[in-house]
């Protein structure tokens, strides 16, 4: 059972396919933003041992290209298993994983705050003088939107409780997992900004909040970017799955969509090899690694961007359809208008999330841009090509620096 098949089942007609539409863009939405994510842990763990290794001397300025490209094979091979969602073990993983960088997030900000000997920050956040009365609204739109993100997992939720017998043993673990998650996240957001006040980093794990110890952050950023292979695996899986079966069903008779070829494995079990799957996944898996290297590596805001747009429709709008639809919820009754007044509050919410992530990346690009053509106007009389690759900035400092080749 999908989340489409629910809506198609209880509303049908324009609004699924408008609720496709968007649970597809934003699952190709957030593969990107894992991509990113994952490289930036990477990267961290490169840096932090280059920072231990030169004693804080060499800025170590690294490009992402490479590390988004290693994310990008791993995941066009794991993409190629068959029946990816039925592996047991995966969000054991995954959910070990989370819990280690979590954790570690966690204590080091404990420990930060222990030895300050005190809370850092205030009530209000970030002061104003270190940033403008606008940023900090743009600011605090924009953790809306990370805040969306965090909890727009409803187009998977479905996927994973079909059969009717585990209904009531998955309410009960959705709920017990948010309330987790919940106060994971308000721990390490409230420690983090105890830690570190006005000067805390978007990411305490890979802006360097924390020095040391350093292999400690390398255990946290590994697992970090494990968690992010399998999730991004868990979270493309409908529109895998999407695509096979519309192939299949496109074209039955073709061995290309159709047919699968069975490849001898010495002491396993025989592989499928499906081309269609070998292309389409391939190229998906390829599309997202680009367009993420295209990109600067700004985490905060493409998670507030990609939370902004998908928290709404798919998490609030769409399922309040459907629970009206299913309930028979009279028109105008009293549980009507509340269903429909927390809609209209979710969607300022979201608009407002939206708008501030939006004005993060247009600063960012202009940083971008201001760093270019400082480089283009200090070499007035040479027609070049300028390549420029993200990177992280040296020591001491939160923002990203790009450094940029000349031919």
């Amino acid at each position: 059972m999908s989340f489409l098949f629910i809506f198609l089942s209880h509303l049908g007609g324009v609004k699924v396919k408008v609720c496709g539409l968007i649970q597809y863009l934003n699952i190709f939405g957030v593969a990107i933003g894992y991509t990113i994510a994952a490289s930036i842990s990477m990267m961290a763990v490169k840096r932090s041992n280059c920072f231990h290794e030169s004693g804080g001397k060499n800025p170590c300025h690294i490009s992402s290209n490479p590390y988004m490209i290693m994310f990008g094979i791993a995941e066009i091979a794991f993409s190629q298993i068959p029946d990816f969602d039925q592996i047991w073990w995966l969000s054991i993983v995954v959910g070990v994983m989370s819990f280690t960088y979590s954790s570690i997030g966690l204590a080091l900000g404990v420990a930060k705050v222990v030895a300050a000997g005190g809370f850092k920050g205030s009530l209000t956040g970030i002061s104003i003088g270190t940033v403008t009365q606008t940023q900090k609204i743009w600011r605090s739109f924009q953790a809306l939107g990370d805040i969306d993100f965090a909890y727009s997992y409803s187009i998977i939720l479905i996927e994973i409780q079909s059969p009717p017998s585990e209904s009531k043993t998955m309410k009960k673990a959705t709920s017990v997992n948010i309330a987790v998650t919940t106060a994971f996240y308000m721990l390490c957001g409230c420690m983090g900004y105890a830690a570190f006040g006005d000067l805390a980093p978007g990411n305490l794990l890979t802006r360097f909040g924390f020095y040391n110890p350093f292999w400690l952050l390398d255990i946290a950023n590994v697992a970090v970017v494990v968690h992010l292979v399998g999730a991004y695996q868990v979270y493309c899986q409908p529109l895998f799955a999407f695509t096979g079966k519309w192939a299949a069903q496109k074209w039955p008779h073709s061995d290309f969509s159709t047919k699968e070829i069975k490849i001898p494995i010495p002491g396993c079990s025989p592989y499928s090899l499906n081309l269609f799957r070998l292309v389409w996944r391939s190229a998906f898996v390829v599309a997202t690694t680009v367009i993420s290297m295209l990109l600067p590596s700004f985490f905060n805001e493409v998670v507030g961007i990609l939370g902004a747009f998908g928290f709404w429709p798919l998490t609030v709008y769409f399922p309040v359809e459907l629970y009206i639809v299913q309930k028979k919820i009279p028109k105008w009754s009293t549980r009507w208008i509340c269903l429909q007044m927390l809609s209209v509050a979710c969607l300022i919410i979201s608009i407002a999330a939206a708008a501030g992530s939006i004005a993060g990346v247009v600063l960012y690009l202009k940083g971008y841009r201001a760093q270019v053509s400082r480089l283009i106007i200090s070499r007035p009389y040479v027609m070049e090509l300028i390549i420029c690759s993200k990177e992280f900035g040296h020591q001491g400092q939160s923002q990203h620096t790009f450094s940029c080749f000349i031919w």
